[in-house]
């Protein structure tokens, strides 16, 4: 089978508020029972190279450093990270991956499009699913996935099911935007509808003739996009002039709901979109109260809650039920259970309030490691840094600010001026103002430093870059 994966990995996850925010959305947070995030548990199940080829992913650039960081590490195959300049919504973000995999693969490729935030439970049977799906596209299929629903949902949108085509496999006979409740239900007792899980496989040249007679710019713009794209390390970057030009529409508007070559795979792999704590709530496990618990948490005579403090303070409930609890390092949220979708609509309201609240987590990523600003005043900021194995920072000064940096676990190689330190742990170092310095990890496990900056401007765009390891030094006013 000639399958490229792309991994779709893009939205914020607003409904996962505040855990999921703009800058570090849920597909990069273990929502799970394991280890893994759940774009690691999206790319667990295409790491077969006898079924798939080498997959790509489509993301912005914010969040570039982050993808490279959670999958090149832990990933058998060589992957693409397409980085769009503009968000134009899953029509041009395939289009562009169709292009950029016929450039690689051919016309007699195929694509199985991922979401990177979904769960799916069991492995084998999606495997089976996808199979399905294969001999389906082979036919000169779009093929989506629909999932035997198990509740009547009214978050998803739901495919109804037509003529018999093979195993599994039917006509769309209809797409159906989220229903009211009675829609759903009557939907679930007539036995002809699934849901719209937004999992796909279609031959790749189909798709871009097909997507050709009614979006002819998103096609011809993405492929300039492509052409002009460039290699930046481990990214490719699409051309920013013709990817600004396209439209942004989904791939099920643009595309699924108007061609005569749709089709689906009747599926039941245990998938569910993780859209909202109350998703969570209902499939993970629990305890004898009905509580889904994360962190350390103190509950008394409480039932059928969320309650997370993984990320934050403890929390200590008495006598509450039906309730979304979520502790995190700068913001507490509290929400009845049932109203998951009234989430968003809190975030719109903070966003027009406190953007940072939604758009920025405590916690800071960047390519060589992450941040905690610990502590702000008027004239000083407190981080806790982690620098990954064998990374570094960019060589730079700050005119505003001065930094005092203590080492509590490895051992850091700083550049001081024209001349190298080692600094060992429970060592420090001060760096003045204006002086040129930089920081190095040359081992195999983080180091972790405490800084502290004072001065009269701590913003982060106070950095002059002399040189970069990740390719920032041409912009010297991003952090």
């Amino acid at each position: 089978m000639q399958i490229v994966p792309v991994v779709l990995s893009g939205g914020m996850g607003s409904r996962l508020w505040p855990l999921s925010r703009k800058n570090f959305p849920k597909q990069f947070i273990n929502l799970g029972n394991d280890d893994k995030t759940m774009i690691q548990e999206t790319f667990s199940r295409i790491d077969d190279k006898n079924i798939f080829l080498d997959p790509i992913v489509i993301c912005n650039e914010e969040h570039r450093f982050i993808v490279a960081e959670q999958l090149i590490p832990n990933s058998e195959h060589t992957i693409d990270i397409l980085l769009e300049p503009y968000g134009r919504n899953t029509a041009p973000a395939l289009a562009a991956a169709a292009h950029h995999i016929k450039e690689k693969h051919g016309d007699e490729s195929y694509m199985l499009v991922l979401p990177s935030d979904h769960i799916i439970a069991d492995q084998d049977a999606f495997m089976q699913s996808v199979e399905k799906a294969y001999v389906l596209a082979q036919s000169n299929k779009l093929v989506t996935f629909g999932i035997n629903p198990t509740r009547a949902e009214t978050g998803f949108g739901y495919i109804k099911y037509g003529k018999n085509l093979s195993e599994d496999g039917y006509d769309v006979a209809e797409f159906v935007e989220k229903p009211s409740i009675e829609l759903a239900q009557s939907y679930i007792h007539s036995g002809q509808y699934g849901w719209n899980s937004g999992i796909f496989l279609f031959p790749t040249d189909l798709y871009l003739q097909e997507l050709n007679l009614y979006e002819p710019e998103i096609v011809r713009n993405t492929r300039m996009a492509v052409k002009k794209s460039t290699k930046d390390g481990d990214f490719v970057r699409l051309n920013k002039e013709a990817f600004f030009n396209l439209t942004s529409l989904s791939v099920d508007y643009a595309l699924m709901e108007q061609t005569t070559k749709a089709a689906v795979i009747k599926a039941d792999f245990g998938w569910d979109d993780a859209g909202s704590w109350e998703s969570l709530w209902r499939i993970k496990p629990k305890d004898t109260n009905h509580n889904v618990t994360d962190g350390q948490n103190f509950l008394l005579e409480t039932k059928d809650c969320y309650v997370s403090s993984k990320d934050g303070p403890p929390v200590a409930a008495i006598g509450v039920e039906d309730l979304i609890i979520i502790s995190t390092k700068d913001c507490v949220l509290i929400a009845d259970k049932n109203k998951p979708q009234d989430v968003k609509k809190l975030v719109d309201s903070i966003m027009d309030t406190c953007p940072e609240l939604v758009t920025n987590y405590r916690q800071t990523y960047r390519p060589w490691g992450h941040y905690d600003c610990v502590d702000v005043g008027k004239n000083h900021k407190v981080k806790r840094i982690s620098v990954n194995p064998h990374s570094k920072l960019s060589l730079q000064k700050h005119h505003h600010r001065a930094e005092h940096w203590v080492v509590v676990s490895g051992t850091a190689y700083v550049r001081y001026d024209t001349m190298d330190k080692i600094v060992y742990q429970n060592q420090s170092i001060y760096i003045p103002a204006g002086m040129v310095h930089r920081i190095e990890n040359r081992y195999d496990h983080p180091l972790e430093i405490i800084e502290i900056q004072s001065g009269e401007y701590l913003e982060e765009d106070d950095i002059v870059r002399f040189e970069d390891h990740y390719g920032r030094a041409e912009n010297k006013r991003i952090a």
